[in-house]
């Protein structure tokens, strides 16, 4: 049974880099061999303490053991085929220009970089250029800490991709000369009608009073939009089909009056433009050739195009693609918002929010987030996801990225001390690194050791106990007793292999590790990550992938990445 165990046991940690998953080795188990279901329960232990083995060895040794005891199970796994963007049409190396445009209520998220991630992939795909442009022309919507926010997660999701960088509040005399072109040309007029008169024409698909009035009255309206009309009393449109079966596409409003402070210009302007007016005169001057956005924004394609088509522009290649629904994840910057400034989170950057710069502390990396956003790709397809799913997919490219590269060391979480009597004098050396960093951590051991309260619960009377890579011992009525060094004997009928550290204050260091959850864990780790620098990666053996945050005097403090 043991043997049928390590087999399938060794066959899943192959497949999965090294690391066996129980409930997969258990159904293969069952699967081959029905009849132990009837022992379920001790199989499951049985399960449980063979993959935690077969996960302490380094990948090529599961490979060996497996090729001596199963080797028709180590068929060369197949390639996944690499996943690739389709191409886009009409797009030549060189001349592709694509934009990112978010509005300013707070820092980017994981739906943005999603977004964000296609274009800027794209854009390194056909050696084009990536335009980040802020949509700050609403004044009631701003969290004035996105202007220096959002432009640092952009270049930092986009490995430093963003060519140039724009915010529209500082465009406003440029969309007014086209406003005012537009007025000149009879493309748009002022409307002064009251609001629900105006709905009341349109859905009766009949012009509003305004619509037919002449230049010259249009433009001395337009000009007393600045200094004249209150706010809500006049509005620019554009001129479209009023026999449009959709009423919200006829003569849409694309410049109003605001009279509310702005974030970053204050009360310096009180006329501006509306979403699809100011995207329509920038996507034209600033070339965009091809854009990628939410599906919602397809009738927003068709108000802007009426731009182009008056203007004799060229108009860009639209690509769009479905929202990702989270199920149980707070993306929304105008809720989060509140919640910070009444201290229930402490910023942006918060380890229990969504938000890139949180995600960032963690460890993750923006290879992690383009990987994710290529494989999912571009499609209309609207997802519904749960945070448990979209992070085991996340975690997955992350550790692609940072494992090869992340040291390995001991955190003991609430230590206990415990003393082996005839514990012999030791000096063992264990790896940084299982496959390239052979060597590295020194430690001088005799019987008193440090391991964490959750393994000292449990100890059992007579079973035999391995700490890792250092010694076999027993408890004995209360007492821990040296066995052995030999590995074999612990793997004949050992029951649990522990994480230790040296009862030495000068082999240890105090660290905390906050969770994603809040919560911190505190312990000891090994004195080796003092040497690490803040924004270091490594991986707490048994524990999980964790990013040093902060050094501080008396500790080390660590933010939880994912396991």
């Amino acid at each position: 049974m043991k043997d049928l165990i390590l087999k399938y046991a060794l066959q899943n940690a192959v497949k999965y880099d090294g690391k066996a998953n129980p409930g997969a080795v258990i159904g293969k188990v069952l699967s081959e061999n029905p009849e132990l279901k009837k022992e379920i329960a001790s199989i499951s232990k049985e399960i449980q303490k063979i993959v935690k083995e077969v996960n302490l060895m380094k990948l090529e040794k599961q490979k060996e053991n497996l090729k001596r005891l199963a080797p028709e199970l180590l068929e060369g796994k197949k390639e996944e085929k690499e996943r690739v963007l389709q191409e886009l049409e009409n797009a030549e190396k060189g001349k592709v220009v694509m934009r990112f445009e978010p509005s300013p209520s707070g820092p980017l998220h994981i739906g943005h970089a999603f977004t964000l991630g296609l274009n800027s992939e794209y854009c390194r795909m056909y050696g084009g250029k990536l335009i980040l442009r802020i949509a700050d022309t609403n004044p009631e919507n701003i969290d004035e800490s996105a202007y220096e926010l959002i432009p640092k997660d952009a270049q930092w999701v986009t490995k430093n991709n963003v060519k140039e960088f724009y915010v529209q509040s500082d465009r406003l005399r440029i969309y007014y000369e086209h406003a005012e072109e537009l007025i000149k040309k009879g493309y748009a007029y002022v409307c002064a009608c009251e609001p629900e008169k105006f709905k009341e024409a349109s859905l009766r698909q009949m012009p509003c009073p305004c619509r037919g009035i002449s230049k010259k009255e249009n433009l001395e309206r337009w000009k007393k939009m600045f200094s004249g009309y209150k706010e809500g009393e006049a509005v620019v449109r554009i001129k479209t089909s009023l026999d449009d079966r959709n009423p919200a596409m006829r003569d849409w409003p694309a410049l109003r009056i605001k009279e509310a402070s702005h974030a970053r210009q204050k009360k310096k302007f009180r006329v501006w433009p509306l979403l699809n007016f100011a995207v329509a005169i920038d996507d034209h001057l600033m070339e965009i050739t091809h854009t990628i956005r939410a599906k919602e924004h397809m009738d927003n394609e068709k108000r802007q195009k009426f731009i182009f088509d008056y203007m004799g522009w060229k108009t860009p290649k639209h690509l769009y693609i479905g929202r990702i629904n989270f199920t149980d994840l707070r993306v929304s910057c105008s809720k989060t918002r509140p919640l910070i400034e009444n201290g229930t989170y402490n910023g942006w950057d918060d380890i229990r929010l969504p938000f890139l710069g949180a995600l960032r502390r963690r460890g993750y990396q923006p290879d992690a987030f383009i990987r994710y956003a290529v494989d999912v790709g571009v499609s209309q397809t609207d997802k519904l996801v749960s945070s448990d799913e979209f992070f085991k997919a996340l975690n997955a490219f992350n550790r692609e990225v940072i494992d090869p590269k992340a040291e390995r060391y001991f955190f003991i979480e609430e230590p206990k001390e415990i003393l082996i009597e005839n514990a012999p004098e030791q000096d063992i050396e264990l790896d940084l690194h299982p496959d390239h960093k052979t060597g590295g951590r020194k430690f001088k051991t005799k019987d008193a050791f440090c391991i964490a309260n959750e393994d000292y619960k449990q100890l059992k009377e007579k079973k035999l106990y391995r700490l890792m890579d250092c010694l076999n011992f027993r408890k004995q009525k209360g007492k821990f007793v040296f066995d052995s060094l030999d590995y074999g004997k612990y793997r004949e009928s050992g029951d649990l292999i522990i994480h230790w550290l040296p009862k030495n204050a000068g082999d240890t260091a105090h660290a905390e590790i906050l969770m994603p959850d809040g919560k911190l864990k505190k312990g000891i780790a090994e004195k080796g990550v003092s040497k690490l620098k803040a924004g270091g990666i490594i991986q707490f053996e048994r524990f999980g992938f964790c990013r040093l945050d902060e050094k501080k005097k008396d500790k080390l403090i660590f933010w939880f990445a994912h396991r």
